[in-house]
């Protein structure tokens, strides 16, 4: 039997068809595991995800819950910090009274030192003046 050249050509072009085929399954067998693996890794991610999301929505549930107790506290020391400025003000005002009272006392006292300085001056003078009339009668 002898082969025209167009029956070789169609022998050649079904045997490369026939290669072409089988590389195509190979390949799309790998590329069929590679989905399989991606849709397994897209799955544990899910899942990771998911429980994350849940712990994350815990921790603000958390957080909220705290921040209302920060704030409430907050709240609660506010007065406290007012007093605490009205304090320091009553401070500051007893102070300067104090001050004022220290010098009104030490005017004082000086005015009362002075009075006893010329109390003893005019005894000294009118104890001088009766040895001086005494003196003088004799």
């Amino acid at each position: 039997m002898i082969l025209t050249f167009g029956q070789l050509a169609g022998l050649i072009a079904a045997g490369a068809f026939a290669v072409l085929v089988v590389v195509i399954c190979i390949v799309l067998k790998h590329v069929v595991k590679t989905l399989e693996e991606t849709t397994k890794s897209i799955t544990t991610l899910t899942e990771d995800v998911n429980g994350i999301a849940g712990e994350v929505e815990e921790l603000v549930s958390k957080t909220n819950v705290l921040m209302d107790d920060i704030n409430s506290k907050s709240e609660k020391l506010d007065p406290l910090f007012d007093t605490m400025a009205e304090l320091s003000e009553s401070v500051s005002d007893l102070n300067t009274a104090s001050r004022n009272v220290v010098e009104k006392v030490s005017d004082s006292a000086k005015s009362a030192t002075q009075a006893t300085m010329l109390f003893k001056a005019s005894k000294q003078i009118l104890k001088f003046y009766n040895k001086h009339k005494k003196n003088s009668t004799n």
